[in-house]
């Protein structure tokens, strides 16, 4: 949203409004394979169809634009163990989990630590004979750390050190292995930086992309880094209350001018992943209108919010009480979101980052 922008005005709701009951054996803890295998929801206002991410195609038109997110997920958890300064061996030693969430210049990264309670400015956490880092201190529930090595160094040693930053309810399952190093990742992620997947990506491979442009649709990449904040828990009873993370994003001036084209020409644009959909609508100027953007967004979306360019949406399904449940709603309102989660978990859709997905059109065209 620009800087100047005024947000529409919003009804008051509540956190409860959001919120459903998820049998845990629906949780996903592997996609299905191959990508194209799992499940689709197709919902408009007025239907419900049940099919498989290979049927794309059938609901998409000629003219039509998805938008995909090229962001590329760092190995960014990591698992050290820390010793303090000054004292004698053996002694202040604790494991350390740390999970990146942003740079912040001259091999500093702002951090998820756990447990953060223990850990003193000056402790030194060693992750690898390669890698290790300097704890700097806190603010708030992040911890700001400092490597020893940077660039193309810091990236082999993360190679080697680091995990798939798999999301809590799957890394309480299990622990992430050297297939989610492939599972966990998009066919066309290009740019790093992301700790968490874009995941209604992770559903397409090199030939239903193919399929999809030899029929027409036009394909557009942005860029959304992806941060750990997509998966903390709204607080907050009043949503108007809950402040979002911030995450850095980039539309270019020819992504911008394919979605304005596609707009003017009468296509619809369908954003794959609530990421892209928030880095679009962070750069509409006005209704039909994206320029180009770069920067961090913390646009937060709940019903009453007026879309400029989404027209429609391929996501996958979300927490209760979360931040993408809002904006589900916000998108196809309230009740209907309602029936649509009734219905996948009477049918036994998977949820969450490796399960199924869904086409959300709310006919606005």
């Amino acid at each position: 949203m620009t800087p100047d922008a005024k947000p529409p005005k919003r009804a008051a709701m509540k956190l409860s409004d959001f919120d459903f009951n998820l049998p845990d054996d629906l949780i996903a803890t592997r996609p299905a394979r191959p990508r194209t295998a799992s499940r689709l929801l197709v919902a408009t206002p007025h239907r419900m169809v049940d099919a498989q991410v290979s049927d794309l195609t059938n609901w998409l038109r000629p003219g039509d634009r998805l938008v995909l997110n090229d962001t590329r997920v760092i190995p960014g958890r990591l698992f050290g163990t820390r010793t303090r300064p000054g004292q004698a061996p053996g002694e202040g030693v604790a494991k350390i989990e740390v999970t990146l969430l942003s740079p912040n210049g001259a091999g500093q990264w702002h951090v998820m630590a756990k447990p953060l309670r223990k850990l003193r400015d000056g402790d030194v956490i060693t992750f690898s004979e390669k890698l290790w880092a300097t704890y700097l201190g806190r603010d708030d529930d992040q911890a700001l750390i400092c490597f020893n090595i940077e660039g193309d160094d810091f990236d082999a040693a993360l190679a080697e050190a680091g995990k798939m930053p798999l999301p809590p309810y799957i890394a309480a399952k299990r622990a992430a292995d050297a297939q989610d190093n492939e599972d966990y990742q998009t066919v066309f992620a290009r740019h790093s930086g992301a700790v968490a997947a874009p995941t209604a990506s992770l559903h397409f491979d090199d030939a239903l992309l193919d399929r999809i442009a030899a029929m027409g649709v036009g394909l557009t990449h942005v860029t959304l880094h992806v941060g750990a904040g997509t998966f903390l828990p709204v607080k907050v009873v009043d949503i108007a209350q809950h402040k979002m993370h911030a995450e850095w994003g980039h539309v270019s001036a020819e992504a911008a001018a394919e979605i304005e084209a596609t707009i003017a020409a009468g296509g619809r644009i369908i954003p794959v992943g609530t990421t892209a959909l928030r880095l679009i609508e962070s750069a509409a100027t006005a209704p039909g209108r994206i320029a180009p953007w770069q920067g961090e967004t913390d646009i937060f979306i709940t019903p009453g919010f007026r879309f400029n360019i989404t027209d429609g949406l391929m996501t996958n399904f979300h927490l209760p009480k979360s931040t993408l449940m809002m904006l589900v709603s916000a998108l196809m309102g309230t009740d209907r979101m309602r029936a649509v989660y009734d219905h996948a978990i009477a049918h036994r859709y998977r949820f969450f980052s490796y399960g199924d997905s869904s086409l959300l059109l709310p006919d606005r065209t």
